[in-house]
C-alpha cells in the first residue's frame, strides 16, 4: 500500500516532487541539510566515533548548515545552468557532452567548495590551511566524482524529471559520503589508538629504566 502524502490521493513521493516544482530551492535546502546532518551522524555510529559519550557531535548541526545554505543553493544554481544549456537537446551526442561538462566544470566547482567547507568545519581558520586541504583532497574526491557522476547523470537523463535531479544527486552523495566519512573516522581513530599505545609503551619503558637507576 502506498504511503499517503499531505494531499488526498498523493503519496509522499508525489507530494515531494510537487514541492520541488512549487518551492524548488527551499525544498532542496531542507533535503540537503537533513541528508548532510544524517550523513555525519550515521558515519559516527558506523565508526563508533563518540565525543563526550554521544554521537551527536557539534559537526552534525554544522553539516546541516553546510548542506542547507551552501551545498543546496550551489547545486541548484549549477544544475539549472547545465539544464538550460542543454534544454531541448536530446541526441546521444548532447547527452554525452552534458556528462562531460558536468564532470569537468560542475563537479570541480562543487568539490572545491565542499573541501573548503569541510576544512572550516574541521577547524581551519587561516586561508593557507583551507587551500592546503583543498589541494590535498581535490584529486581523490574528483576520482570518486568521475566514477559516480557519469552513471548518476546518465540515470537522471533517462529516468528522472529535471526538477528531481539535485535531490537525486544529493542522495547518491549521501550514500557515498556516509561510507567515505565512516571509513575516514575509523582510520583516524585507529591512528590515534596506535599513537596512544606507542606513547604508553614509551612511558612504560621510560618508567622501567627510571626505576632501574634507583635500585
Amino acid at each position: 500500500m502506498p504511503v499517503k502524502g499531505k494531499n488526498p490521493g498523493q503519496t509522499y513521493i508525489q507530494s515531494y516532487l510537487q514541492l520541488l516544482q512549487t518551492n524548488p530551492l527551499q525544498t532542496k535546502m531542507v533535503t540537503s541539510g537533513t541528508l548532510s546532518a544524517l550523513q555525519e551522524l550515521l558515519a559516527s555510529l558506523i565508526a563508533g566515533d563518540k565525543k563526550h559519550g554521544s554521537y551527536l557531535t557539534p559537526r552534525v548541526p554544522m553539516m546541516a548548515i553546510y548542506g542547507a545554505f551552501i551545498s543546496a543553493p550551489l547545486g541548484h544554481l549549477l544544475i539549472n545552468i547545465l539544464q538550460r544549456a542543454f534544454k531541448g537537446r536530446t541526441s546521444t551526442r548532447a547527452k554525452i557532452l552534458q556528462i562531460l561538462v558536468s564532470n569537468f566544470i560542475v563537479s570541480p566547482i562543487q568539490n572545491v567548495v565542499y573541501l573548503a567547507s569541510m576544512a572550516v568545519i574541521a577547524g581551519a581558520r587561516k586561508k593557507e590551511n583551507v587551500k592546503a586541504m583543498v589541494r590535498t583532497g581535490f584529486f581523490p574526491v574528483m576520482k570518486v566524482s568521475w566514477i559516480t557522476s557519469p552513471l548518476a547523470l546518465a540515470f537522471a537523463q533517462k529516468f528522472l524529471p529535471e526538477h528531481a535531479w539535485v535531490p537525486f544527486f544529493n542522495l547518491i552523495g549521501f550514500i557515498i559520503g556516509t561510507y567515505v566519512n565512516a571509513l575516514t573516522k575509523k582510520k583516524r581513530m585507529a591512528a590515534l589508538e596506535k599513537k596512544k599505545h606507542g606513547k604508553d609503551s614509551y612511558h612504560q619503558k621510560d618508567s622501567y629504566y627510571s626505576k632501574s637507576d634507583y635500585r
